[in-house]
């Protein structure tokens, strides 16, 4: 199987042993806390389940500007985004060694993991914007990772850290999240040994459904990982049980038996584009895949990034022994009319605008609002009937 990134082994940062994690809770309740922002606390949970393999905690003033700087850490360790626990006061910290980090997506904010403080230091203002830009390659306040990053505070407390649980994660989507360490080990159980991801915080239509069967069928691979993220996003986009419903149904229904494995991780959406696309590579790498689709605006929001810059990454920035998944580069997808089919729209040169059947986000939720059928050229009969009821319900 492939290796994890970075390290011989994956390193999750859940602390597996019963006994001492329940000595550790105990022990946390009579240390100085800190409410973590989500963005903290999702890198906690990414850091538990072994996402973030060969990380041991948040970074450091110097770690986080080389990151954004060079991709790389002043070790030398490849990395594309900044692993950071940001706040905007310290004082509850102050003089500490040791913390509790708290869960403020939890009702009572229970304790999540446990710090190790190794610094604490004010970022510049001057230094947080060089880090948004090179991040999300912007700092306009209306892209929504550059508005989140600019809110959640200067100070940057780094050090090590143990984790105590995974969040709401765990319990509200039982059938669903699983760590890096779970997906190694089913892929192990069955001897695959190519597994290509797809990585998806939108429910599937048709083109996305037949894009997974052509890159499984592309590289010859023995299954296909659907990874959905199911952490915060943006206004607008559809709440993960809704997703999860949708594409599990499509999954029943549209594909053979055992060649799917549906899954989701705890992290809230960065929206950063070709450097979360990256990201999105070291996660599937830790968690055993070979190869990982990178489609048409992987990770982006809105009109930041050009259609295909999440590609060309991996082309221009990425070194060539930096990872050892591959990148599936996947051009937009849709029904040809002409082929009676879904076909990369790269592969139908002879096609007009007007030979594919494609409709924008906006257009599908006002149809499933209005309880419209789509087209069954576009969206699963099932999985729209899902999408419907959400939509409807959100309408009344």
């Amino acid at each position: 199987m492939i290796r994890p990134h970075g390290s011989e082994t994956l390193t999750p940062l859940f602390v597996y042993d019963v006994a001492l994690r329940h000595e550790l809770q105990r022990e946390a309740e009579g240390m100085p806390s800190l409410l973590l922002s989500s963005a903290a606390a999702a890198n906690a949970v990414m850091l538990g389940a072994g996402y973030f393999t060969p990380l041991t905690g948040y970074m450091n003033t110097a770690d986080a500007m080389s990151v954004a700087e060079r991709m790389r850490t002043p070790q030398g360790l490849f990395w594309p985004v900044p692993c950071l626990n940001l706040t905007q006061n310290v004082s509850p910290i102050e003089g500490a060694r040791r913390i509790a980090l708290r869960d403020p997506n939890v009702d009572g904010h229970p304790v999540l993991a446990i710090q190790e403080i190794a610094a604490i230091e004010e970022l510049t203002a001057e230094q947080q914007r060089f880090i948004c830009e090179k991040v999300f390659r912007t700092v306009d306040p209306s892209h929504p990772g550059a508005a989140t990053f600019g809110a959640l505070g200067r100070f940057a407390v780094s050090g090590p850290i143990e984790v105590l649980n995974f969040s709401y994660f765990q319990t509200d989507f039982p059938d669903t999240f699983r760590t890096a360490i779970e997906i190694r080990n089913e892929i192990q159980e069955h001897g695959w040994e190519t597994v290509v991801a797809f990585q998806t915080r939108n429910p599937m239509h048709r083109a996305h459904e037949e894009l997974c069967k052509m890159a499984r069928e592309a590289v010859a691979a023995d299954s296909v990982l659907i990874h959905m993220l199911l952490g915060k996003l943006k206004d607008g986009d559809i709440p993960a049980p809704v997703r999860d419903a949708a594409i599990r149904k499509m999954v029943e229904l549209y594909f053979p038996a055992n060649s799917v494995m549906v899954t989701g991780y705890g992290f809230d959406m960065l929206y950063a584009g070709p450097r979360e696309a990256v990201l999105h590579a070291i996660f599937r790498q830790n968690a055993g895949c070979s190869h990982l689709i990178v489609g048409r605006d992987h990770a982006g929001v809105g009109k930041f990034y050009g259609p295909f810059d999440a590609q060309k990454i991996f082309d221009d920035e990425v070194p060539p022994d930096a990872l050892r998944i591959k990148i599936f580069g996947a051009d937009n997808t849709a029904y040809s009319r002409k082929l009676k089919r879904v076909v990369m729209m790269r592969d139908a040169p002879d096609h007009t605008e007007a030979d594919f059947v494609q409709l924008s986000g906006t257009k599908v939720r006002e149809m499933l609002a209005a309880g419209q059928a789509l087209p069954q050229e576009f969206a699963r009969p099932e999985v729209a009937a899902i999408l419907m009821r959400y939509y409807q319900a959100e309408a009344i």
